[in-house]
């Protein structure tokens, strides 16, 4: 339920009687609103020393004017964190780190700042994976839905998970990415497309869900191990992976009015996505 100002509102002078300044002085002493977004993990998969750790909610503020300057600074843009600033800016528990949001989180706050910031309606541009074609397409925001946490999943306090391995018999213990972690994978990448270089994306997120395998944490033989992991083994770690991940179901059926060809598209997430016209 959001928190508002309509108590300061209601205290109105009655008819033909002069407000008195302090009044019109509790209008301009404006709190912004705030309101309840549901975690997708319900908290459960941050350690225990986190401040979201066991939390099913968190207090987010709705956006003002601060958070539309940083979402448009040319800096901010330019180094890619307009949108991570704007998140830290609107969390109203300031020792939760944006850098430290599980994707899944990550994702359900920014929609909610979104609604509550601009409403529900988003227009996006979306290319057809067939034929090319770039065509507008409209999102109703309000029917994202999050996709139902697994009730199978065995825990550790450090919120890390257990999968094991079908082929090779090991034990593998994983865990969420976070934003960075994701930031860190996308860098990796551009590097190697720069260098011209065989890109190992898959093999690269892998090394970083994996925690420990039979209970080593040595990142060389944890790493190595993924270089030469059986097919199978990798095929089902990363299908249990996206099982597991809690997230908003950002997925979208787009047919193309060129070609009428049908594609599984995710809802774009840029800066445009906060600047409706």
């Amino acid at each position: 339920m959001p928190r508002n100002n309509q108590g300061r509102l209601d205290n109105k002078p009655e008819s033909g009687a002069e407000a008195p300044t302090q009044n019109t002085n509790a209008l301009l002493n404006f709190v912004t609103p705030t309101e309840f977004v549901e975690l997708p993990t319900k908290g459960k998969f941050y350690p225990k020393n986190h401040p979201l750790c066991g939390a099913e909610t968190i207090e987010i503020k709705y956006m003002t004017a601060k958070e539309t300057d940083l979402l448009t600074s040319k800096t901010l843009l330019k180094k890619g964190v307009a949108i991570d600033r704007m998140l830290q800016s609107i969390l109203v528990d300031s020792s939760i780190k944006v850098a430290d949001l599980l994707v899944g989180d990550k994702n359900a706050i920014l929609v909610a700042a979104r609604i509550s910031g601009f409403g529900a309606s988003y227009d996006a541009n979306i290319t057809c994976k067939n034929c090319g074609t770039t065509s507008e397409q409209h999102f109703d925001l309000s029917e994202v839905e999050q996709k139902e946490l697994e009730d199978d999943i065995e825990f550790t306090d450090d919120g890390t998970f257990f999968i094991d391995l079908p082929q090779s018999k090991i034990r593998a213990e994983c865990k969420l990415l976070t934003g960075v972690d994701e930031d860190k994978l996308m860098k990796k990448v551009e590097k190697k497309r720069k260098l011209k270089l065989a890109e190992s994306l898959l093999t690269d997120q892998l090394k970083l869900i994996i925690v420990s395998l039979e209970g080593i944490t040595e990142r060389g033989p944890v790493e190595n191990f993924v270089d030469v992991m059986p097919a199978r083994d990798s095929n089902y770690l990363r299908k249990q992976y996206e099982r597991v991940k809690p997230d908003v179901d950002l997925s979208y059926l787009f047919e193309c009015e060129s070609c009428g060809a049908s594609n599984n598209v995710n809802i774009p997430f840029s800066t445009n996505f906060f600047w409706p016209e």
